[in-house]
């Protein structure tokens, strides 16, 4: 064929459990967690009102939690197996080298919480796992990261495919990781339902 792919951006969604029975529970028991944690954490929700208005997010007081408590900890073993596949789906060369996560956070979204556009420095894939998604809630956005070098091309066609549009969001569905190289900017439009969207996002690195 005359035209190739090049440069692809590869974004990875996956339920973390086999079974639809075996992630209720623990979604369940993680949702309540994730609650306890929000009231326990003073300092969170003080930064959250500042920084994250209308929701709450651990990210900037407890953002290590797969270190002090069990339920993150075998999550975090259970989102390590995704982040291999996914390394090893980029061609990246860990042959020898060992990854890690270096952050584990809670966000928790009532309505009207958004999370603007962002992307996650000084790691090399980053991540959502989600705990509690009321249906109708936002999704996660992603931006084609060659948006700012567009110059003068014009609209996308209606029937354009998803590869191809400047945008793209993935449902947020309970169950499911999504991982996606850190560099990627992504934001979350604000939550336009009455209960709370809960996920626990991640980092990781490499040594």
């Amino acid at each position: 064929m005359p035209i190739r792919s090049h440069f692809p951006t590869l974004i990875y969604c996956e339920p973390l459990q086999k079974t639809a029975a075996a992630r209720d529970r623990f979604n369940t028991a993680l949702a309540a967690e994730c609650r306890q944690l929000r009231e326990f954490d003073t300092a969170g929700r003080k930064w959250s009102a500042k920084n994250y208005p209308g929701g709450y997010t651990s990210y900037a007081s407890m953002n290590e939690l797969h270190r002090f408590s069990s339920t993150f900890a075998g999550l975090e073993k259970k989102i390590t197996t995704h982040v291999r596949a996914f390394a090893r789906a980029l061609a990246m060369d860990l042959r020898g080298r060992s990854i890690r996560m270096t952050d584990f956070w809670v966000n928790i979204m009532p309505p009207t919480a958004a999370h603007s556009l962002h992307l996650h420095p000084l790691s090399f894939i980053s991540g959502t796992y989600y705990v509690a998604t009321p249906p109708g809630c936002s999704g996660l956005k992603f931006e084609d990261p060659r948006l700012s070098k567009f110059m003068a091309a014009p609209p996308k066609l209606p029937s354009a495919r998803p590869a191809h549009l400047p945008h793209v969001t993935y449902a947020a569905e309970a169950g499911n990781v999504i991982l996606f190289e850190s560099w990627l900017r992504h934001e979350v439009a604000a939550n336009r339902v009455a209960d709370e969207r809960i996920s626990v996002s991640f980092n990781f690195n490499w040594s």
